[in-house]
């Protein structure tokens, strides 16, 4: 696959009613049909109602072009609902919110017992005018600068909207303007990875409309999306590498792994592996070609969660030492699979293009240090390229500024989250007023649906408070044991 069009796919991999009461006076109401939502690969799959509120795609020209907001109401199992509805937000950018609640319902169960659940698909996203963009999407053109020109102007030249207006500024009025329609008096708010940003800016934006905030993988206000994703993702895969070395078990079956690791990268960097591979959906062996980015890409991914994390030091010794290329060939179809098609990527150039890379400065670009990583440097030099064609959208002035609050928010961070670290959750919990910084020990991104915390945020919002929450629980978590062999962890 095309090198940079892997990183941009991959960016985030990231990650995602009943009784109400009276509409707002003169909002328009939203026409509800039975429907089943279906997750990201079309496994999960929930019951609900569906419909659509129509909005003006530039909000200040009621008049001009409109476009319709995908709705999902998750009717709450109480008859009498409370006046405050759940939602979720997903990230990537371009992520959709409704197929991340299909394949993660299971962790916001609880909190359907007596509120509504109603998920919006982001303008761009999902099913919400999407800006796919399959340009970025052909697994068989080389990398290039011209590539990535021609895809991005092709993108551009097939959206079928004004790119302007799919940022996070327009999407917070989205979210308030389904709110008002359905009558809601305040959401709860869920976002993860990039969508902790539009539940932030929500909050500032409209906080008599928020009851409570849960943001997990935080993406602080102020920080660019781009600028560390290589170097945090080597953070990662360092700190991995300690752990084996430091873990009886792992260090017995595979020494030295950061230097079989080199060796493995030079020896792919070099020349590519053609194999044989069953198709992880259909076990047809059919033809593959693995480079050096197949196996990063996988690499990074893999470290999102702790059971894939497990597989790491087994996948590189495998090939470095057996030169058995088929496991780790077969995890990185698997992840293409995963995150192809996964991100609307003109949405994420849109929010990217105007909220973030004009942010990059020689300060926050370290070049040298990022093209030492196992990750380099392809993917922030093509979205800076990318950002150089795409028109700039419409932004609000404070959106990078910190966000001071006095609802009620809970912080969650995976001790190893290799995208979005303990630290930016620890930045934006200093700033705000009333919130509790959980931090999931060996968890990598997004921890909501892991041990305890569904438990934690179902009785967060049911009490609109974390000063009563016993956390203690969330120690009991920790790394899954890693896999000494192709049957698993030691007995």
């Amino acid at each position: 696959m095309n090198r940079i069009l892997i990183w941009i796919t991959a960016w985030t991999v990231a990650l995602i009613a009943g009784l109400l009461g009276a509409h707002a006076a003169d909002a328009p109401a939203i026409a509800f049909e039975e429907c089943t939502l279906i997750g990201a690969r079309g496994y999960g799959t929930v019951r609900a109602e569906c419909g659509t509120l129509e909005r003006p795609e530039n909000p200040d020209n009621p008049a001009g072009a409109t476009l319709e907001l995908a709705v999902a109401r998750i009717p709450a199992l109480s008859p009498n609902p409370l006046p405050d509805a759940f939602t979720v937000i997903n990230g990537g950018p371009g992520g959709s919110s409704i197929e991340m609640y299909a394949d993660m319902a299971g962790a916001f169960q609880a909190i359907r017992r007596e509120r509504d659940i109603v998920i919006v698909d982001q303008r761009g996203t999902g099913q919400s005018n999407p800006m796919a963009c399959p340009e970025f999407d052909d697994p068989n053109a080389e990398y290039s600068e011209e590539l990535v020109r021609s895809a991005t102007q092709a993108c551009l030249d097939s959206l079928p909207g004004d790119p302007r207006f799919y940022t996070t500024t327009i999407a917070v009025r989205d979210l308030d303007a389904v709110r008002e329609a359905l009558g809601y008096q305040q959401w709860n708010l869920y976002g993860v990875s990039y969508g902790t940003r539009v539940a932030l800016h929500y909050l500032r934006r409209y906080p008599d409309a928020v009851r409570t905030t849960i943001i997990d993988g935080i993406l602080p206000p102020g920080h660019p999306l781009g600028t560390r994703i290589a170097l945090n993702g080597q953070n990662t895969l360092d700190h991995l590498f300690e752990r084996c070395g430091h873990d009886t078990d792992c260090a017995a079956q595979f020494p030295d792994l950061p230097s079989r690791f080199a060796e493995l990268s030079e020896r792919l960097k070099r020349s590519s592996i053609n194999l044989m591979v069953p198709d992880p959906i259909t076990s047809e062996i059919e033809p593959f070609e693995l480079r050096y980015v197949h196996m990063a890409l996988a690499l990074r991914l893999l470290n999102y969660a702790p059971e894939t994390a497990s597989l790491v030091p087994l996948l590189i010794m495998e090939a470095a030492e057996r030169e058995n290329y088929l496991p780790i060939a077969s995890n990185a179809i698997r992840v293409l699979l995963r995150v192809t098609g996964a991100i609307d990527n003109g949405m994420h150039n849109a929010v990217v293009c105007t909220e973030d890379t004009p942010l990059y400065s020689e300060e926050n670009l370290a070049w040298e240090a990022i093209r030492e990583t196992f990750l380099g440097e392809d993917q922030l030099k093509s979205l800076i390229t990318i950002c150089g064609l795409w028109p700039s959208g419409i932004m609000d002035e404070d959106i990078h500024d910190d966000v001071t609050s006095v609802k009620p928010v809970l912080v969650l961070s995976g001790e190893h989250d290799p995208i979005t670290p303990p630290e930016y959750g620890a930045r934006v919990d200093a700033t705000l007023v009333n919130s509790l910084h959980i931090v999931a020990p060996g968890q990598g991104h997004g921890v909501i649906a892991r041990g305890c915390l569904p438990r934690l945020a179902s009785e967060f919002v049911e009490q609109a408070d974390w000063h009563a929450l016993d956390s203690s629980c969330v120690q009991r978590l920790g790394p899954s044991p890693f896999f000494v062999n192709l049957m698993g962890p030691p007995p």
